[in-house]
């Protein structure tokens, strides 16, 4: 899922600093620094808010008229963000000392410093071979390519084939193939990068670029970094039960020989090319039965005779009964619900703010099927979040951190409960499923949610040691796979030499994608649906709670939502859960009825890696 609200459009767009081919804004004249540092954010959001008006407008025209016409307003538009944020960040980071700025401003300036992914050195010549290396990296992951029995596949083919394939040759073969011809040549440039971006985070007053990333959360970054293993710790045992009976299940299916029944699992049989959700192969492990819970929602869906329109009214619904007012006339004029015919369009699914306002949208290309109907409240999500703080001046138009706006909508997601169903007349009561058919749905979800979690965190680890230079270019490919094996529990498919560079295979890591915001969206979720449960009173199991109707939650998640990002992230969390803290309990709780089971499915077996 995607949110493109307008202050993260302009703050996020940018992967790199084109310093060189900047000019930095006349300078504010007389007064002193600190008048001049108020002058700059004032100025700066102004001119930030007038592009994203502008800027958002042309990439929705593009996403939804795809023609070469709008791929080059697009282009430009992306260039002209480019050269702000770059001038911005250097300018912030003259101020990034000055005394007396209030925490709200120098909260700003830290964004606009920090808000650049890859920073390059001001140094002549430096940000022209970044931008080179950058796209060139992109660029060779976007044209990868793999083999499948001998015949050559291209990346999105691999990446389907890995999720249906079933035979672990051929899983071998793909697997190793695509980190071969993928990652591999990629491995020079990626060290070169890396030194030039760190030299780019140097001069804005970072120790290197994985701590210009981990700063981003408002506190020390060192103390950010065990935040995040602190959360990984309480999740780990239902990971370790998860990771035990996949692989007995695995072992069942394929045999000693392919996947012994201890020790590590083979990356390259989990469904999926980097192993890092495992819904794919739900049917190799799911318990006796588990198919049948008793409804199928895109069943009842057409039963009732729903349509694109329908299913959207549905999800607001769902925000209305919690007292969030109405969306606006405009939100169904101008969104895209369904693939027009006449035209190419991007159908992934989105939720737009073009104004900072109330030109909200979505975009999709919604079918009427189950998955849809959990997109779109989903989707919804988003926008609500987007509407409640358009109040806030411009840097403060996001979410509290880069985990919040995605766990939003996952939370919203959680809670289409079989009493949700009910509650809206789509599920007759009779036909909610008994306690027995939980195990089933729960281990569903764990294959995707709580199998993702280490990969979640690893990908930054790594990252983070090889900008800090605890993990040299040398040892790149070695780090990576005991880093996978110590989180994951999974080894390769076939032995990896050194020289390799698997970390390529992954778009995230050419792409220059920080990744450390999908694991915190992945926690939050849950503490988020939690204290809506709790708030609303829940006493039942947490997986099959329904807060529809509930204005109190309502109350207390938009009291999250309007602070945007105008306050520490721990405010924020405060005002709706109650607490400072990030928490995975919640998921722990979540899935406690999984994880009992799990452990007895287990109880003979030797767990652990």
């Amino acid at each position: 899922m995607l949110t493109i609200s307008a202050c993260a459009l302009a703050m996020a767009m940018p992967q790199m600093v084109l310093a060189e081919e900047t000019a930095p804004r006349e300078d504010a004249g007389t007064g002193s620094d600190l008048e001049q540092a108020r002058a700059f954010l004032e100025e700066t959001e102004q001119e930030l808010l007038a592009f994203s008006n502008e800027a958002s407008k042309i990439y929705w025209i593009n996403s939804t008229y795809l023609t070469h016409d709008t791929n080059a307003l697009a282009a430009a538009a992306g260039a002209k963000g480019t050269e702000m944020s770059v001038r911005f960040a250097l300018e912030a980071a003259k101020f990034a000392d000055v005394e007396g700025l209030t925490a709200e401003e120098r909260r700003k300036l830290d964004k606009l410093r920090g808000g650049i992914v890859l920073p390059a050195p001001t140094r002549e010549g430096a940000a022209t071979e970044l931008s080179t290396i950058a796209t060139r990296l992109q660029s060779q992951y976007g044209q990868g390519r793999g083999t499948k029995g001998g015949e050559e596949i291209n990346g999105s083919d691999i990446e389907a084939a890995m999720g249906t394939t079933r035979d672990p040759e051929l899983l071998k073969e793909m697997w190793s193939s695509w980190h071969d011809n993928v990652g591999a040549p990629m491995k020079d440039d990626y060290v070169r990068m890396v030194d030039i971006a760190n030299q780019g985070a140097r001069e804005l007053g970072f120790k290197d670029v994985g701590a210009m990333w981990r700063s981003n959360y408002d506190m020390p970054a060192d103390e950010f970094g065990k935040l995040t293993e602190t959360l990984w710790q309480q999740v780990k045992p239902l990971y370790d039960e998860l990771h035990c009976y996949t692989r007995g299940k695995l072992n069942e299916e394929y045999g000693d020989d392919v996947q012994p029944d201890s020790g590590p699992i083979r990356a390259d049989l989990l469904g999926n090319m980097w192993a890092q959700e495992w819904g794919n192969i739900y049917p190799i492990v799911a318990p006796e039965g588990a198919g049948d819970i008793g409804y199928d929602v895109t069943e009842l869906l057409k039963s009732e005779d729903y349509d694109a329109l329908k299913m959207v009214q549905t999800g607001e619904a769902f925000f209305s009964s919690l007292g969030f007012e109405p969306l606006p006339e405009t939100f169904y004029e101008r969104s895209q619900f369904v693939k027009p015919a006449d035209r190419e369009v991007v159908c992934h699914a989105s939720a737009w703010d073009l104004d900072n306002k109330d030109d909200i949208r979505i975009k999709m290309c919604i079918k009427v099927n189950g998955d849809d109907f959990v997109t779109i409240h989903h989707e919804l999500g988003h926008n609500y979040y987007q509407r409640a703080y358009k109040e806030q001046s411009y840097l403060h138009l996001d979410g509290a951190n880069d985990g919040f706006h995605e766990a939003i909508g996952d939370m919203i997601a959680l809670a289409i409960t079989p009493d949700y169903l009910v509650e809206i007349g789509l599920l007759p009561a009779e036909q909610v499923p008994s306690a027995d058919k939980d195990l089933g749905l729960l281990l569903r979800q764990a294959m995707d949610k709580v199998a993702f979690l280490p990969f979640g965190l690893l990908v930054d680890r790594w990252r983070w040691g090889v900008f800090g230079g605890t993990i040299k270019p040398d040892g790149y490919n070695p780090a990576w796979n005991a880093l996978r094996l110590q989180y994951q529990g999974i080894t390769p498919p076939v032995e990896r030499p050194d020289e390799a560079f698997d970390p390529g295979a992954k778009y995230h890591i050419p792409g220059n994608t920080p990744y450390t915001r999908y694991f915190l969206a992945r926690i939050l979720q849950f503490q988020f649906f939690k204290a809506a449960c709790d708030t609303a009173g829940w006493e039942g199991p947490l997986h099959r709670c329904s807060f529809y109707g509930n204005e109190e939650v309502g109350a207390r998640l938009n009291a999250m939502l309007e602070m945007g990002a105008s306050k520490p992230w721990p405010d924020a969390l405060e005002a709706f859960t109650g607490t400072r803290e990030m928490d995975g309990t919640a998921m722990v709780e979540y899935f406690a009825p999984l994880q009992d089971w799990l452990k007895e499915q287990n109880a003979d077996k030797q767990c652990g890696w």
